[in-house]
């Protein structure tokens, strides 16, 4: 008998070899006794063999990127700086070594989501703006060929920006009472709405009333943020349908979408867009506060902005 599930034998097979490379850089709050198997995460093994198959590059979509926080404790300005830098140098870094085992390689697409969230995190849309066209001249000036950026002005073109999010929020968000309701029965998403809204509040500079009152007040705008993020999840699947979906929250072992740390933190909930870059005496990198970053280090600038804080040889 001929072997007709050679092929896709092949595939699922070179799909764990690939999916083996992202593991290392699972971003869960799953506490394993063991690293899990690059078969305990089905839906994404689909997704690369069915690129295997066909002999393509595989399509990565990571949501994320969107601006930098609004509080200036934690950040050096509203541009992307040395710790998007290095997140974006990791992540075309980890398309090369794809590249290495499959030679079709990898690509990701970087769905930067800041403007799905403006109104709601307070941070002015030319901000945004200007924060996702740095991305695009920071992989051009780096070279990182297998990255792109896609936005809203990609999705819906030049319509304003109030339009766009009135747009995708009507045509995919959950309703507040279905997300209740998940909230209720299921532990990971209560953790990220608890997550989303801690953000939301360390966000906040010169809040005028009560700390008991802000915290009131993120709470709701979590759900929002959340009604927004399960939005652009949606339009992502409707323009890009087969891409393998990345995250930068942490995802339980076998979710839909594979949790992906992009630097070594302390939390696994801070990002190079709610921190700062440090460079270690050992010379890592890792993420703080502004404030924390600038009490241990030296600022260094690069070409003529704030970049990120050096600890070495500051004793």
């Amino acid at each position: 008998m001929p072997l007709t599930t050679a092929p896709d034998t092949l595939a699922t097979r070179v799909g764990a070899e690939i999916l083996g490379l992202l593991l290392p850089h699972h971003r869960t709050s799953d506490r394993a006794a063991a690293p899990a198997p690059a078969e305990a995460f089905p839906h994404q093994l689909r997704r690369i063999a069915a690129f295997v198959r066909d002999g393509a590059p595989v399509v990565f979509a990571l949501p994320g990127f969107p601006c930098k926080s609004p509080n200036p404790a934690k950040v050096l300005g509203h541009l992307p700086d040395q710790g998007e830098r290095l997140s974006l140098t990791f992540l075309d870094t980890l398309c090369a070594e794809i590249e290495r085992v499959y030679p079709p390689g990898a690509r990701v697409i970087i769905c930067s989501d800041g403007h799905v969230f403006a109104d709601l995190i307070g941070v002015p849309d030319e901000h945004i703006d200007a924060y996702a066209d740095d991305l695009r001249l920071q992989i051009r000036q780096l070279g990182l060929e297998r990255l792109s950026v896609f936005d809203l002005r990609d999705a819906l073109g030049d319509l304003p920006h109030d339009a766009k999010r009135a747009h995708v929020h009507e045509r995919y968000a959950p309703t507040v009472d279905a997300l209740r309701a998940e909230f209720r029965t299921d532990d990971h998403a209560l953790a990220l709405y608890r997550g989303i809204t801690r953000f939301l509040v360390e966000d906040t500079a010169d809040w005028p009333g009560t700390r008991s009152a802000l915290q009131r007040t993120c709470r709701q705008r979590a759900y929002g943020v959340i009604q927004r993020s399960r939005a652009w999840g949606a339009l992502i699947a409707a323009h890009h349908p087969r891409a393998v979906r990345l995250s930068i929250h942490p995802q339980p072992i076998g979710a839909p979408k594979f949790g992906i740390r992009l630097l070594d933190v302390p939390d696994i909930w801070t990002t190079p867009w709610h921190s700062t870059a440090v460079h270690r005496p050992d010379g890592t990198w890792t993420l703080l506060p502004r404030t924390e970053a600038a009490r241990t280090g030296r600022l260094v600038r690069q070409n003529g902005r704030a970049s990120h804080f050096d600890q070495r040889d500051t004793a």
